[in-house]
């Protein structure tokens, strides 16, 4: 029996892991954590019965608590119940799906008990990878990617120990406004935004995958995970989502890894790795397939992708200018505050004004994620 805590159990990663938890007979869960719903939440702890559970404010904790006080649950709030939660002793995995740079702290804390990391929270290492990398080989813990297209290179690179990568292929489906134009993006409502022609996720990163910020983050986010030079990511649009990504060898030689687009891959096998095992749910049917076609992303329309290598380039604490800005304005976006055009002008803005820092430590990185907070409300 493998025991798991889960940091964002209500979100899209997070449901579809406790899908898992339900196929699958040698799962347990300890620990759940989530933001605020905390109907969604006393149900996942009346099926998965964990010891502990979180929610951010304690007023909702406490609610939580009337609820649920017929079961033996301890239940916590905040950053300290996040922090109790990812070292507990009874687990041995942190899945963290938490969205934004709140997951770092307790990341940082469950590598620091010993605890391998399923990551599906891009901010801890687009932020603070310097940090976190560095941290783990240390203390021997796994990172375990669980975004479809770092799992996807992870799998590339199974076997291969030793063979030196060319290039990381990192494949993007365009989101559902590949093609067009900026000035056919001009009137673009939150509704169209979130139409991912492939994928079914959270809003946030639904509106992501729209400005191709979402891949811009990844590409932060596989330089620290797979130690590559920014030079050796290109990023390939692949409409249908099937070659999810790719690995170039110095020999020429392109291993990818295929599959339909279904988050539930990556997750199971981050949770059994280096073993895989039977999943449920649709395979790829080859006669079936017409074409998988590829093109290069317009960075001039989608100008998000190319900030983000232009933060990554500058480092230090403008990965953090870049992801602070683009979370505040998309939930600016989503509340109808701002246009969508405005997302990658607020971005390039805030990392134009930041307080630069060559080596930030964990509190800088939150000091600059308040100063683009307090930039953003001070102009927009």
């Amino acid at each position: 029996m493998k025991n798991i805590a889960l940091l964002g159990s209500t979100g899209s990663i997070g449901t579809q892991t406790l899908e898992i938890v339900r196929e699958q007979e040698d799962l347990a869960v300890v620990a759940l954590a989530a933001g605020k719903n905390i109907s969604l939440l006393e149900n996942q702890i009346r099926e998965f019965n964990p010891k502990m559970a979180v929610l951010w404010e304690e007023e909702d904790a406490e609610d939580l608590r009337g609820r649920v006080k017929d079961l033996p649950v301890k239940v916590l709030s905040g950053m300290e119940g996040l922090l109790e939660a990812a070292v507990m002793p009874e687990s041995e995995i942190l899945v963290t799906a938490i969205v934004g740079m709140l997951g770092i702290r307790p990341t940082i804390a469950a590598i620091e008990a010993g605890k391998a990391i399923a990551l599906a929270n891009k901010e801890t290492l687009v932020t603070a990878g310097h940090i976190i990398m560095k941290l783990a080989e240390e203390h021997h813990m796994p990172i375990l990617p669980v975004d479809s297209e770092h799992s996807a290179i992870f799998q590339s690179l199974n076997g291969e120990r030793g063979n030196k990568i060319h290039k990381i292929l990192l494949t993007a489906s365009g989101g559902p406004f590949r093609g067009k134009k900026r000035e056919e993006l001009q009137a673009v409502r939150v509704e169209d935004a979130l139409k991912h022609p492939n994928w079914s996720m959270g809003r946030k990163i639904t509106v992501d995958s729209a400005t191709m910020v979402n891949k811009g983050l990844e590409v932060m986010e596989a330089k620290w995970l797979f130690g590559v030079d920014l030079e050796q990511i290109q990023v390939v649009v692949h409409p249908q989502s099937v070659i999810h990504s790719m690995v170039e060898y110095e020999d020429g030689a392109v291993i990818a890894q295929l599959g339909t687009p279904d988050m539930r891959l990556p997750i199971q096998y981050a949770l059994y790795y280096p073993r895989r095992r039977k999943l449920l749910g649709k395979r790829l049917d080859f006669s079936k397939l017409a074409s998988l076609t590829f093109e290069e992303p317009d960075m001039d329309t989608f100008r998000g992708l190319g900030l983000a290598f232009a933060a990554m380039r500058r480092g230090g604490n403008i990965p953090t200018a870049y992801n602070a800005a683009n979370e505040k304005a998309v939930s600016m976006f989503l509340d109808r505050r701002i246009s969508f055009l405005q997302i990658p002008e607020i971005i390039q803005a805030c990392m134009e004004s930041c307080t630069y820092a060559g080596e930030p430590d964990v509190g800088r990185i939150l000091e600059t994620e308040a100063e683009v907070y307090s930039f953003i409300e001070s102009r927009w």
